[in-house]
């Protein structure tokens, strides 16, 4: 038979692990609760290095002062704007005087640009990332003498993402910003 100190024990002991057991289950659904909310407040929080194109001035500052041995900067190609023009601005030098691609034509001084014969007049434009240093050269005589359709973006897949991106600091047009994941943009019709 139980006697009334043993019962009393028995249920004291109860209600303890009770307790304890409702404390680790609350901790582990706060924990949960905490981990999944961080992952979900840094996701929202999550920045990149971007370029804005209205404002970049094409100073060639991309490719020499990026923290890479090859700028993560590459030229970007908005085929819904391109003219397809057979007298591209950011495919040949000005002033060239023959349109055909031999090197000392070229606006690109790695060859990055390819250019493929659509129909007459027209020409479709592609860029070898592989071989675009970001120097710039293409966009700025896009710019000039064409739409704009050649344009300078920070490639996500390249960039290191530095907390203090060595390009935005010498940028003359603060043309480079974070901007968060939620609101990555896209200015050119690609």
């Amino acid at each position: 038979m139980q006697t009334k100190e043993n019962t009393n024990r028995h249920i004291a002991r109860r209600k303890f692990l009770r307790t304890c057991g409702g404390i680790v289950a609350g901790g582990v659904i706060v924990s949960l609760s905490g981990v999944l909310l961080k992952k979900t407040v840094s996701h929202d929080l999550q920045t990149f290095w971007q370029i804005d194109p209205a404002k970049c001035v094409w100073c060639g500052r991309c490719e020499t002062e990026c923290v890479l041995p090859v700028s993560a900067v590459k030229c970007m190609h908005a085929n819904k704007v391109c003219g397809y023009c057979d007298l591209c601005g950011g495919y040949y030098r000005p002033n060239v005087k023959d349109l055909n691609t031999a090197a000392e034509n070229l606006m690109c001084p790695t060859g990055a640009i390819l250019r493929k014969f659509v129909e007459e007049p027209y020409f479709e434009y592609t860029i070898d990332e592989e071989l675009c240093t970001g120097c710039a050269k293409c966009a700025k005589g896009c710019n000039s003498f064409g739409n704009g359709s050649l344009y300078m973006q920070v490639n996500q897949d390249l960039c290191t993402n530095c907390n203090e991106c060595s390009i935005e600091k010498v940028c003359p047009s603060g043309a480079i910003t974070r901007v968060a994941q939620a609101n990555a943009y896209d200015f050119k019709d690609n």
